[in-house]
């Protein structure tokens, strides 16, 4: 007689792009083959469309989706979810809630959407500490206690974040860097544009005006180099800003260009022409910043936050705190051949860290641990 597979319930309330997302899909990538994963979100998404996304082949397997929210609705939920706190944090609870009443039916139950109560212990994926919270009405509704977060086994996406984990819900996490799906460029440097590129959501905490404003007068220095800033927006509330950036991209149009929601094979093509990468926000990990180092550009980033992880510590000559540093700096490798060289070599030894095979090893040996560990919590209720 064949044994059944163990059963996993997965939490990810909703699925509207960023590297979290991309995190969350390529965890169930990693388990999907060998146990029965039923996905907990807000309202049924087509797994197909998110294959052609990240790369993943979810869609082959029998994933089943446990939602409230009828699919009719979906658009006007998600459109509340990405403009409205109080409504992002209403639907995410009603969710996890719908999760917690049946977390004893599984297994296992996960979290790829950060520190969460699962109701049970299980484990959590940390992009970032108190995304959700117990305060308020949505804390009632899912009767969310913090304690239950100390108690799951906790993943991080840097050493920053295991730090700040520690000291909000005084775990010891473990650090698994998220998967990067492209793979290094195959086009020689020679042949690449002397261009940056600059990724994200154009929303003011991203500041892509301050990397408007460093390339600018690295070109008044002399330097003729282009921008293409990809990325999508970031709700109504960011309509200002991003009428502002249009206003900086259409006065600079001759060497600005801007890619709007671009498809993703068309951002790894046109990624993977650019010598330069550049990011002023200092982030927990940095996924763009990752994919420029998979794509063999050579990344301008702060010198604050887990992005550093990501370029290497060793790599001083790329990290920046100030406009006029960001600005001296990249002139100062412009102007020396065999630093640049030097550094596009260390930069290969990065590539490896961040790949999905190894990704995908880490997240299923971590899963396999848990059930070889802990047979006292698989019991169902």
């Amino acid at each position: 007689m064949t044994q059944s597979k163990k059963t996993i319930a997965f939490f990810y309330p909703c699925f509207l792009g960023g590297g979290a997302e991309s995190v969350a899909l390529w965890m169930m990538q990693a388990l999907c083959d060998k146990y029965d994963i039923t996905l907990f979100t807000i309202s049924k998404f087509k797994l197909n469309k998110l294959d052609l996304m990240y790369g993943t082949s979810l869609s082959q397997f029998p994933i089943i989706q446990r939602t409230f929210i009828p699919e009719i609705f979906q658009g006007i939920c998600y459109f509340l979810i990405a403009n409205n706190k109080f409504f992002r944090n209403l639907f995410f609870h009603f969710c996890l809630r719908n999760l917690k009443l049946q977390c004893y039916n599984y297994d296992l139950v996960i979290s790829g959407y950060n520190g969460v109560d699962l109701g049970k212990k299980g484990i959590q994926y940390i992009h970032w500490t108190k995304v959700i919270t117990g305060e308020g009405i949505g804390g009632k509704i899912s009767n969310f206690s913090e304690q239950q977060i100390h108690q799951n086994i906790s993943l991080v996406n840097s050493s920053i974040v295991a730090k700040e984990a520690k000291k909000v819900y005084n775990v010891d996490a473990q650090v698994i860097y998220p998967p990067v799906v492209i793979e290094p460029s195959q086009i020689p440097w020679e042949e690449k544009e002397n261009a940056f590129i600059c990724s994200g959501r154009i929303v003011k905490a991203k500041e892509p005006h301050r990397v408007i404003s460093i390339l600018k007068q690295v070109r008044e220095k002399g330097f003729d180099v282009k921008l293409y800033m990809t990325g999508g927006g970031g709700g109504v509330y960011e309509w200002q800003y991003q009428r502002f950036i249009r206003r900086l991209i259409q006065e600079n149009s001759s060497w600005i260009t801007l890619y709007n929601n671009l498809p993703y094979p068309e951002y790894v093509k046109l990624l993977s022409r650019c010598k330069y990468g550049i990011h002023f926000k200092k982030e927990p990990f940095g996924i763009s910043i990752a994919e420029m180092v998979k794509a063999g550009a050579i990344p301008f980033v702060r010198s604050v936050g887990g992005q550093i992880e990501i370029v290497g510590q060793e790599n001083q000559e790329l990290f920046f705190d100030t406009e006029q540093e960001a600005v001296d700096k990249i002139i100062q490798i412009f102007q020396d051949g065999e630093k640049k060289y030097q550094l596009r070599e260390k930069l290969k030894i990065q590539q490896h860290k961040f790949s999905t095979e190894k990704f995908m090893l880490e997240i299923a040996n971590v899963v396999e641990s848990y059930f070889y560990n802990s047979p006292q919590i698989l019991q169902k209720k």
